[in-house]
């Protein structure tokens, strides 16, 4: 299971509408090692001129590379945290995470992340078990 869904957030979804500012709250408490990565790295694109930041060090455990994979996978979860901290994300293997400006136009540098190219530039032997 990917979050840890309370009954009332559950009851909620049934009947409608779902306020995004619960959402994330449960990612939050849910998966807060993808959270805490995601937030970590928008403080240190606030503190650069770069257009993006990104995570290269690999999780210290299989459960926090989970976490952050649930994260990454969900369309719903992934655009949810970008509006909820104002950037864009991208991704690659199992946990190079980006986040990206959205104050200026980052898609030549998204389009050079995301690329085959960088995929591949990006594996290395430690990386294969991901």
């Amino acid at each position: 299971m990917s979050l840890d869904v309370s009954p009332t957030l559950l009851s909620q979804a049934e009947s409608g509408e779902v306020s995004e500012v619960d959402f994330v709250d449960t990612v939050r408490r849910s998966l807060p090692y993808a959270y805490e990565m995601i937030s970590g790295l928008t403080v240190q694109l606030e503190h650069t001129s770069a257009l993006f930041v990104d995570n290269t060090t690999p999780p210290a455990s299989e459960a926090e590379r989970g976490q952050l994979l649930r994260a990454m996978a969900s369309n719903a979860i992934r655009a949810s945290l970008e509006r909820h901290f104002g950037v864009h994300l991208a991704f690659q293997n199992c946990h190079r995470v980006a986040v990206f400006r959205t104050d200026v136009d980052t898609s030549a540098a998204r389009g050079v992340f995301t690329s085959i190219r960088g995929q591949l530039l990006n594996q290395s032997p430690v990386l294969r078990d991901c």
